[in-house]
């Protein structure tokens, strides 16, 4: 039996979240095309015949702006001193670029696999061009793999528990992740609001719930100045009528979702704020 921690570690919307959920089979982490959507580090758990990989979907580590961006750092780098191999995720449809040499230079290059995603949208000769140019990182091994369709995830997985020490199981059989059920509604708000907002509004939201009653989950999205409140709200309650439909669709048969907006001034640049947020 084999038992460790990988961590899914890159520059922003490199596709580490859809990774994550590619690789443990089912959705644990938010998506969208925005960097900097992984806030927090999430855990998925992949129980094999021989092993269990608990696999840390990270934020991406970037040079920070804000409180928030400084939180979010230390989360990522919490993640690298906590692990046992590394994935260094870099995109096939991107050029290889000083952002993965600084991520890279922050890891363990011989506890390191390189996985090169989004292969299923390029050709076989940019694949094999982008392979050349990080092999310079002189990592464990390389893969080329698309989480989108699942290609070349087994053989991944394969090489992962040869790399990982021996040990017991550290969680039960069932379980596939250590995010409650209210972190992962507000994660599923946050995911429809990103899709739904635009330019530094999808930056400027955060959202947390704050109690469950009767299998209802009480979630509050906090902005950060009144002018963005109406646009979270939409016309007539449009936008969060489109959230509830879309979180719905999501939660177990039978729950409910109430949603409050509330405004927070700057709270992404104000330490104490972003702390009481959950950050």
């Amino acid at each position: 039996m084999r038992m460790g921690f990988v961590m899914l570690a890159g520059r922003p919307n490199v596709g580490k979240s859809t990774l994550l959920n590619a690789l443990c089979g089912r959705k644990l982490s938010i998506v969208s095309d925005k960097p900097q959507t992984t806030r927090h580090r999430i855990r998925g758990i992949l129980n094999t015949e021989d092993a269990q990989i608990v696999f840390v979907d990270s934020p991406g580590i970037h040079k920070p702006k804000t409180a928030l961006g400084e939180r979010v750092n230390e989360q990522a780098y919490g993640a690298i001193a906590d692990t046992d191999v590394y994935c260094l995720v870099i995109p096939a449809d991107e050029p290889f670029g000083t952002g993965d040499q600084w991520v890279a230079s922050r890891l363990d290059m011989t506890r390191t696999i390189v996985v090169l995603n989004k292969t299923d949208s390029v050709s076989r000769e940019r694949v094999l061009e982008q392979l050349a140019r990080v092999a310079e990182l002189g990592a464990s091994a390389y893969f080329p793999v698309s989480a989108r369709t699942g290609q070349g995830l087994d053989s991944l997985i394969e090489e992962l528990t040869r790399m990982l020490p021996e040990g017991h199981a550290m969680y039960p059989s069932d379980m596939q992740t250590e995010t409650s059920p209210e972190a992962w509604v507000a994660e599923l708000v946050r995911e429809v609001l990103l899709d739904l907002t635009h330019d530094e509004l999808p930056y400027s939201i955060a959202t947390r719930v704050t109690s469950v009653e009767n299998n209802v989950f009480h979630c509050e999205i906090v902005v950060e100045r009144e002018s963005q409140k109406g646009m979270v709200i939409g016309k007539g309650g449009a936008v969060l009528r489109e959230i509830r439909r879309r979180v719905r669709k999501e939660l177990p048969k039978g729950a409910g979702l109430e949603l409050v907006v509330t405004v927070d001034k700057d709270w992404q640049h104000r330490p104490d704020r972003v702390q009481r947020l959950g950050y």
